[in-house]
């Protein structure tokens, strides 16, 4: 059974599984799927201040957080746990075009060669953690939501600003990764 957990999920079994998160959570009282929501709800609890933004009954969304504190957890097993000792398969074309670009340590899910503590203080570092995550925490905001409360949640529900938003999702990823990030990672 511990074999069957440690191995990758085939996308036949998985994406069922996700996709029956959506009517379970309508079922069971009408909520929403999403992942950047719970931010707002750690600070509505946490900051006393009276921004209006933060002001409002958090504690009905509270499932919420035991969600994203389960996803911790989750991850957290998975590392100390479950972790698979064998080197992590990368295609032999994504390898040359990295090694192009001075990336050639990708043991763990993070290529360490660029994503690491010295790094952060370098113009790329600088560019891919600090500027890349505000866009990303600004984009979510601005598209009212992430990837997965749109692309899962919203298109489940037929929501016509998820499909709008999850379709810039797409093309925003299509043209850093092809063209913006290449000219980044040979900076």
């Amino acid at each position: 059974m511990l074999a069957f957990i440690k191995q990758p999920w085939p996308w036949y079994v998985a994406g069922p599984l996700i996709g029956l998160v959506i009517p379970t959570l309508l079922i069971l009282g009408n909520k929403s799927f999403g992942i950047s929501s719970s931010l707002r709800h750690i600070c509505a609890a946490c900051i006393p201040a009276n921004i209006p933004f933060f002001t409002y009954d958090w504690k009905k969304q509270v499932w919420n957080l035991f969600f994203v504190g389960g996803i911790f957890l989750g991850g957290l097993i998975a590392i100390l746990f479950l972790a698979n000792p064998e080197p992590i398969a990368v295609n032999p074309e994504l390898v040359k075009e990295l090694a192009d670009y001075g990336i050639t340590n990708y043991q763990a899910l993070v290529p360490s060669d660029i994503m690491n503590w010295p790094s952060l203080f370098t113009l790329k570092g600088f560019i891919l953690m600090v500027l890349g995550g505000f866009l990303v925490g600004f984009g979510t905001r601005y598209a009212g939501g992430c990837t997965s409360g749109h692309a899962i949640m919203g298109l489940s529900t037929l929501q016509w600003p998820s499909l709008i938003a999850t379709i810039c999702f797409m093309i925003g990823g299509f043209i850093m990764a092809n063209l913006i990030l290449p000219y980044i990672l040979s900076l």
